[in-house]
């Protein structure tokens, strides 16, 4: 029997929808519309092409998004002086810089100086620290690194909210952006948490033992079916470009969707699995910026 596929599209479009309401009622209540602002360096087109989809969506759920667009010649000292400026902007609720930026800039200054209040990817050394010992209870003001936050949504809504308690994770991949925080999110979940990488001893027996298997490593379709346990539930992060042999290419992820359909028990397919939901969570954190933000400058947040 086939896994079942989570719609990440539809999930998706209902947190943007959700999003929506609650940003009209706080442009009612304040006057201003949640600021977002989106730094991109250089001239990357698939860099370009995503932003572009950011800044879009953020409109049309009510979002005040701008793109601000640098170039590749520029250097960390001004990009840093641009964000200070957002940072002291009380319109600007959320900044987000588009990585990766060109080799020649210190891409660890640039994150650390963002202010945490509106680190919409979650990815500030503050956030980070109050992600990993925040426990079972996530604090309504944080800001969760998108992706693993997106990841964590549709597990829950594919098992039900009690329905990760007492699982095996295994997290393929240790990055600050994905791996390291969504093991963070599943321990918070009551799961029990391996993290492995291309270093890993006997990957494929590892992942055998998983009730939940995220994978997060970056290489096309290495995660095959049968490294996946009967009935377990996949999450694929990967983004990878394939040629197709016709002088085309075609989107795949980091697992074999062909060979672990047959397997798994819920699958999510790329594209159209975590990367529509990783953008409603750049716009729910949006949200959330702009709420705490009112709340610091004693004005009334929306209900």
């Amino acid at each position: 029997m086939a896994a079942r596929i989570i719609d990440g599209k539809a999930e998706a479009a209902r947190l943007r929808a959700a999003v929506r309401d609650e940003a009209a009622a706080f442009t009612t209540r304040h006057g201003l519309a949640p600021g977002l602002r989106v730094i991109i360096v250089g001239d990357d087109p698939a860099s370009r092409a995503y932003v572009r989809t950011k800044t879009r969506m953020a409109a049309e759920a009510g979002i005040a998004g701008e793109l601000i667009e640098l170039p590749e010649t520029s250097t960390t000292v001004e990009l840093l002086s641009r964000i200070e400026r957002l940072n002291d902007d009380p319109a600007t609720h959320g900044i987000l810089v588009q990585l990766p930026l060109p080799a020649h800039m210190d891409a660890e200054a640039v994150l650390r100086a963002i202010d945490p209040g509106k680190d919409v990817d979650g990815f500030h050394p503050l956030n980070v620290g109050r992600l990993f010992s925040a426990g079972r209870s996530l604090p309504e003001d944080l800001l969760v690194p998108c992706t693993p936050w997106g990841c964590l949504h549709l597990l829950r809504t594919t098992l039900g909210s009690d329905g990760l308690a007492g699982c095996h994770a295994v997290v393929i991949g240790r990055s600050n952006i994905v791996g390291k925080p969504m093991a963070a999110l599943l321990l918070g979940a009551d799961c029990t948490v391996t993290v492995a990488h291309s270093r890993t001893r006997d990957l494929p027996e590892l992942c055998r033992r998983a009730d939940i298997l995220v994978a997060a490593i970056g290489r096309a379709e290495m995660v095959r079916g049968d490294w996946i346990k009967p009935g377990a539930v996949v999450i694929d992060v990967g983004i990878n470009r394939v040629a197709t042999g016709d002088g085309g290419s075609r989107l795949v992820g980091d697992v074999a969707f062909a060979e672990a359909i047959r397997v798994a028990d819920a699958i999510t397919p790329v594209p159209g699995g975590v990367g529509p939901v990783t953008v409603a969570c750049l716009l729910r954190n949006t949200l959330i910026a702009a709420q705490a933000s009112t709340r610091r400058t004693g004005s009334p947040a929306p209900r």
